[in-house]
Formats: structure tokens, sequence, C-alpha cells
């Protein structure tokens, strides 16, 4: 069964960094996308990044470009997601999600495996 474990979250002034990970577990992922989306009081769930387990292609979101970058551990089976220089509009709660690596878009909807969510809060 596959579980998706995130941890990170916390409070944070503008400008400040933190970096959520995500520990997966169940199988293996060599043939799956991991993503971060995230979801803010009152608004639809957004893609933020994702990455391919076995290629390491990685795919941001415009509003994460050149501020944010996700990788992957092997050896602990880990994604994270390195978020620099946050804005007070970086405030939701952050979640990992898994799928297979087709050729589909990035809607929060062609995720199969989701974790509990990490609330990021970005003070001004």
């Amino acid at each position: 069964q596959v579980q998706l474990v995130e941890s990170g979250g916390g409070l944070v002034q503008a400008g400040g960094s933190l970096r959520l990970s995500c520990a997966a577990s169940g199988r293996t992922f060599s043939d799956y996308y991991i993503a971060w989306f995230r979801q803010a009081p009152g608004k639809e769930r957004e893609f933020v990044a994702r990455i391919d387990w076995s290629g390491g292609g990685r795919t941001y979101a415009d509003s994460a470009k050149g501020r944010f970058t996700i990788s992957r551990d092997d050896a602990e089976n880990t994604v994270y997601l390195q978020m620099n220089s946050l804005r007070p509009e970086d405030t939701a709660v952050y979640y990992c999600a898994a799928r297979r690596n087709y050729p589909f878009g990035d809607s929060w909807t062609r995720y199969d495996y989701w974790g509990q969510g990490t609330q990021v809060t970005v003070s001004s």
C-alpha cells in the first residue's frame, strides 16, 4: 500500500526558506511521478512541481520557477521541495502526490496517491 508522509511545514517570514519532505513507501516508484501541490483556503488545489523518479526530469509551475527546487533521495525514498524567497501568497497546505508517469497533464485529479498535507504559513 502506497504511503506518502509530508513534513517540514511551519511559520516563516517573507523572504525566508523552508524545505518540505515527502517520505514514500509501499512500492517501488521507478515508473512514477512524485509531485507537490498546494491549497490555500477557498482556492482550488494547484500544481507546484513534479519530478520523474527514474529520469529525474523536473517540471515547475510558473509561480515556483526560480524559487522552488524539487529533488529526490533514492536511498531515503524521499522527495524534497526546497522553497526560497517565500511570499505571503505561498501560504497554503502543501501535499505530496504520486501517479504513474503517463503523459497526462498535472491536474490534481490525475494523481492517485496523496499525503496528509503540511501547513506552510508565510508572514509579511
